[in-house]
């Protein structure tokens, strides 16, 4: 029952810990790179897309506050009270929790986070106008609206001339973040 306890306690306390430090701190801000977007919380993910692995500190927080939970509460009835019995169903039940939360996460964090290649992709023939204007063999910057939001990018004149501001230019290309347009008609 003691080692219940004290799992129980420790993974609370390193929960309630690490959410202070994390808001005092800043939480995720990380140098490093592990293929995960630098977040503290990647674990050993190395999907490219922020999420939890099963040995994150989240997931084993979970796991040890769980084990230390359903220990005390199975051994408290009378049929598992055994350590023999109330162990191995901890532990089940800890590796049961983990693994919902694991999933929840990863959820959240498939949903939540997604990219606009795909988006910039659309673009091409797409109208833009230009905002600032683009000077022959150099770079202006050009605004588009795609699905309700505008939009601002940098631009080359597909021909190399000049393409003066508040003119409506096509999008041919785009090459990284550079964005090619030859001047409407």
């Amino acid at each position: 029952m003691i080692v219940y306890s004290i799992c129980l306690v420790l993974g609370l306390l390193f929960t309630i810990v690490s959410a202070l430090l994390g808001h005092i701190f800043g939480g995720h801000d990380a140098d490093s790179d592990i293929g995960t977007g630098g977040h503290a919380e990647a674990g050993f993910d190395h999907s490219g897309i922020p999420g939890l692995s099963f040995f994150s500190p989240t997931v084993l927080a979970a796991f040890v506050t769980a084990f230390g939970g359903l220990g005390i509460i199975f051994s408290q009835i009378d049929v598992t009270k055994s350590v023999w019995v109330s162990a191995p169903l901890s532990i089940a039940g800890a590796v049961g929790v983990a693994y919902a939360v694991l999933a929840l996460f990863n959820a959240v964090f498939r949903r939540t986070q997604s990219s606009s290649e795909s988006r910039v992709a659309t673009l091409i023939g797409h109208e833009a106008s230009v905002i600032t204007t683009i000077p022959a063999d150099g770079v202006g910057e050009i605004a588009y609206v795609q699905s309700g939001t505008r939009y601002s990018a940098p631009a080359r004149s597909e021909n190399g001339g000049t393409i003066p501001s508040g003119r409506t230019v096509k999008i041919t290309r785009i090459v990284g973040s550079q964005f090619y347009v030859t001047a409407e008609k």
